[in-house]
């Protein structure tokens, strides 16, 4: 019997052993170094890429003591004073310096007002160095943290890289190796170095052979990382809407909003025309239920985007939600109100809702200042606060 997972006896405890990170690293590295040009840097991904294992790692290696909180515990501004404040002050009593850990800081402020607010105020007046992990730190919510912070991005493993840890961990424990298996469970894991592990420990090493290495791990990307896949990487791309609960046309709203924000000339052009591409086969699926015609919509769509650009670009680039999607929706407000209102009338009047739509103009001058009609028809306020604007 196993008595500890793999994952916590062969994490790694020093940088050389850390796999498939070197430019974090060396991001890590430079903001220790340059502290307080920085106060905070925060390493975002994937799980099962090493965050908060090299955290540990370079802390070891500096000297530095750790105080590690875990953002889910701290979900409020009060907490956040409470515990992360002082420690943010005091000195280390044992090494020559501290960082402080933040894990999983997607959690912060779920429940009450405030708590990125004071995180802020909290970094700004820091006496040592911040490190902060997520998955996905594009949240709305983390727009006025990210600027005070250094961003870096921890990449999914390659499967090789995860096969190699896998080999040597097998011998380490005296099995038998069968490097089918473990291919597998790197391709099961998509970048997942943990889940790797797990499913080591408990597929191979226990003798399960029945498993379907094949099955993918569920895992769900914002748009956020799926835009920034798309726009800063060169390659096919066309199983990146896969992980998404967003449809097809919800993200080329997205993508027709922020492609100027990446491309620039020739490049920009192309990406367009595929996007028009893209959008000439979701009018034909509309219009002739056509839907075996989604392959092509989702090949312009991701592929024909992608290689718009000459080459890979590495960058930060803010993406904005489409504004299309907000006129959409204030349009359907206004429709809405208007359609309700309108019902209300026809039915006081005894004539048709659509009759009363088509004359809504002159209907809204009517009751706009008459009280006594507002409250026969029983309009709400927000319908008399529509009315009178």
């Amino acid at each position: 019997m196993i008595s500890s997972s793999f994952a916590e006896k062969y994490r790694p405890a020093v940088l050389k052993e850390l796999i498939g990170q070197d430019q974090a690293v060396q991001e890590v590295q430079k903001f220790l170094k340059e502290f307080p040009k920085k106060k905070g840097i925060i390493l975002h991904g994937p799980s099962g890429t090493g965050k908060t294992t090299l955290v540990h790692a370079i802390a070891k290696e500096h000297n530095l003591d750790i105080f590690e909180l875990n953002s889910s515990d701290l979900r409020n501004r009060l907490k956040l004073e409470e515990i992360l404040k002082p420690a943010s002050l005091q000195q280390s009593l044992f090494k020559i310096g501290k960082i402080l850990l933040m894990d999983e800081v997607d959690g912060v402020t779920g429940t009450d007002i405030g708590g990125v607010a004071e995180l802020i105020r909290i970094l700004e007046k820091s006496a040592h160095p911040i490190i902060m992990t997520g998955n996905d730190i594009w949240d709305s919510k983390f727009s006025d943290l990210r600027p005070k912070c250094k961003l870096v991005e921890m990449k999914p493993l390659f499967i090789d890289d995860i096969v190699k840890v896998l080999e040597g961990i097998v011998k380490k424990e005296g099995h038998k190796e069968n490097i089918h298996y473990l291919k597998q469970i790197a391709i099961k894991s998509q970048g997942d170095i943990r889940a790797a592990l797990n499913d080591l420990q408990t597929y191979v090493l226990t003798d399960q052979t029945n498993v379907d290495f094949l099955e993918e791990r569920s895992k769900k990307d914002s748009i956020f990382n799926i835009l920034k896949k798309l726009f800063q990487e060169r390659s096919d791309n066309l199983d990146l809407f896969d992980n998404t609960k967003m449809s097809l046309d919800e993200i080329l709203l997205w993508i027709e909003e922020n492609i100027p924000r990446e491309y620039k000339g020739k490049a920009l052009a192309r990406a367009y025309l595929a996007l028009a591409k893209a959008d000439i086969f979701r009018g034909r699926i509309y219009r002739q239920q056509f839907w075996r015609f989604l392959v092509y919509q989702n090949i312009f769509q991701s592929a024909g985007i992608s290689y718009a650009k000459d080459k890979p670009k590495v960058s930060f680039t803010k993406y904005e939600r489409p504004q299309r999607i907000l006129k959409i929706w204030l349009n359907n407000t206004i429709m809405s109100k208007k359609k309700t209102i309108s019902q209300k009338y026809a039915k006081y009047v005894h004539c048709s809702t659509k009759r009363a739509m088509r004359d809504f103009s002159l209907i809204k001058k009517i009751i706009q200042n008459d009280q006594v009609i507002q409250e026969q028809l029983k309009l709400g306020p927000e319908e008399i606060d529509f009315i009178k604007r």
